[in-house]
């Protein structure tokens, strides 16, 4: 197949050919960067939280002073731990997915000069890592004289676990256990957890949603509040609804925050309701750009095939066959795709650099144009299939009579 005669016909038709050339530039800038956007959105909701989620909730109070908070405590765990059903009840500051509590600063020396990050501070009363079912995978757990009382923010220099993922990156290539850090007070590990997501996962300051500090902590006036229970996953949805029942009876005098008190798997998926409506919105978007591309494809083939029929008689009139009339028309529509391409690349990086200081979005890999490229050539091939083969199933002597 010679390219010259098909590039002679796209000079002609230089309007057309540059339109659809630009839709498929702008089809595949968009492709590539909602491509993107919607596997950021898939991977955040496919967080590990490293807890237990099947089996846990949690129940938060407020509008109580702190004078009441050991009493309360006293109240609602005694209340709580009397329900049917109830395998564990504990006071935390925060569960996964909901309210941050604990985000601090840190420091890798005493003397604040090597920043380690902003993480999250998980504090937790007795028996809370095994009903939350967190792993250690080094180091121990708290003994149960380190729950001590919090001082202002934390304990009292307190023995902490990390997770894997801050460890490596605080002391990359070492081992964290007896390692000490710096936030207003001096934290000392002892063990690594596999996997403790912050409350607020692609949220804040933290890099990583792995970027926690599990603070052994006695309830008190200012660790109070928020009780983690844990229960059988096919029973939590009915020992949750007792358990509120329950508390509310033992607590009169603090307010309960229904939206904060529910399963993890329900604060889960509330949390993700707004990324969950944003990737449908983007498929939509893709699906659609797409359609339209495709149509514009055909109806420049389907223009082209009328315009053509004097053409495509005296060519099948010297010899052509119906393939070679076939392929004529998808290696000019691959031309003009390929065009289209090229420009979209760049455009693609454009958009992209945009998003990045607009919105703090990280760079699209490059591999998601050879992708979008392939889609887009494979849907150009598609759309233009149906007029070619029209085109090539006229008849010689039916297309010389129309001319």
């Amino acid at each position: 197949m010679q390219f010259q005669p098909i590039v002679a016909a796209l000079r002609k038709h230089r309007i057309a050919t540059v339109l659809i050339a630009l839709e498929i530039a702008l089809a595949c800038a968009v492709l590539c960067n909602a491509c993107f956007l919607i596997m950021q959105r898939v991977q955040a909701m496919h967080v590990i939280t490293g807890v237990d989620e099947s089996a846990l909730g949690t129940i938060k109070l407020d509008g109580f002073e702190p004078v009441q908070a050991t009493d309360l405590n006293a109240r609602v765990l005694s209340a709580v731990r009397g329900v049917a059903g109830v395998r564990a009840a504990t006071v935390v500051n925060t569960v996964p997915f909901g309210q941050h509590a604990g985000r601090a600063g840190v420091f890798l020396d005493r003397d604040k000069v090597q920043f380690g990050g902003v993480v999250e501070f998980y504090l937790a009363s007795p028996g809370t890592a095994e009903a939350f079912g967190l792993r250690l995978i080094s180091g121990r757990m708290p003994a149960q004289n380190e729950y001590t009382p919090v001082a202002n923010f934390v304990p009292k220099n307190p023995p902490v676990l990390v997770t894997r993922v801050l460890a490596d990156h605080f002391w990359p290539g070492e081992n964290p256990l007896g390692k000490t850090f710096w936030s207003g007070e001096t934290f000392r590990v002892i063990g690594v957890l596999d996997h403790l997501a912050v409350p607020e996962p692609g949220g804040g300051e933290a890099k990583d949603p792995d970027w926690s500090v599990y603070v052994p902590a006695q309830p008190g006036p200012q660790f109070a509040g928020r009780y983690l229970i844990r229960a059988d996953p096919a029973d939590l949805p009915g020992v949750m609804r007792r358990a509120k029942e329950a508390v509310l009876r033992a607590a009169p005098d603090a307010v309960m925050d229904q939206a904060q008190s529910q399963t993890i798997g329900d604060l889960r998926s509330r949390y993700f309701l707004s990324s969950r409506v944003m990737t449908g919105l983007l498929v939509g978007v893709v699906v659609a750009l797409l359609g339209t591309t495709a149509l514009g494809i055909v109806g420049l083939a389907s223009f082209w095939v009328a315009q053509r029929r004097k053409q495509i008689g005296v060519r099948r009139a010297l010899g052509a066959t119906s393939g070679d009339i076939l392929r004529y028309f998808q290696i000019e529509n691959f031309l003009i795709v390929t065009i289209g391409i090229v420009l979209g690349m760049a455009l693609a990086f454009g958009i992209n650099a945009a998003l990045m200081k607009v919105y703090e979005l990280p760079r699209l890999p490059v591999w998601y144009l050879p992708v979008g490229a392939a889609v887009l050539w494979v849907l150009g091939q598609l759309a233009v299939l149906a007029p070619a083969l029209r085109a090539a199933s006229v008849p010689p002597v039916a297309a010389m009579r129309s001319a």
